[in-house]
């Protein structure tokens, strides 16, 4: 599947747009797309990519994987969103962070 990068704020619309189209955000939704039951959401979902290393040095099924880590990726994009959170700002000042950080040899 070849098309061009997008941008964290471009897969975030998309994440939402599909969020919307099945009336997640809706008041009387099933699913209420809270910051706390994202965050389980993406714990879970992290937990289920887990369980293609158990027992094993690497996934038995690639795609399965790849699956799981883009859940992780929609829940981890969401949160930030409804939580007020600039990924892209938080991930590059954590990289800053991390580079003055002293990490055992």
């Amino acid at each position: 599947m070849n098309h061009p990068p997008l941008t964290i704020p471009e897969l975030t619309d998309r994440m939402h747009a599909f969020v919307r189209s099945k009336g997640w955000y809706e008041p009387e939704s099933k699913r209420p797309q809270t910051p706390r039951n994202l965050a389980i959401s993406l714990a879970l979902e992290a937990a289920e990519a887990l369980e293609h290393f158990q027992w094993s040095e690497g996934p038995k099924n690639q795609d399965e994987l790849a699956g799981e880590l883009a859940d992780v990726a929609l829940y981890l994009l969401q949160l930030a969103s409804l939580s007020g959170i600039d990924l892209e700002e938080a991930i590059l000042k954590k990289l800053e962070t991390n580079a003055n950080r002293a990490w055992d040899s």
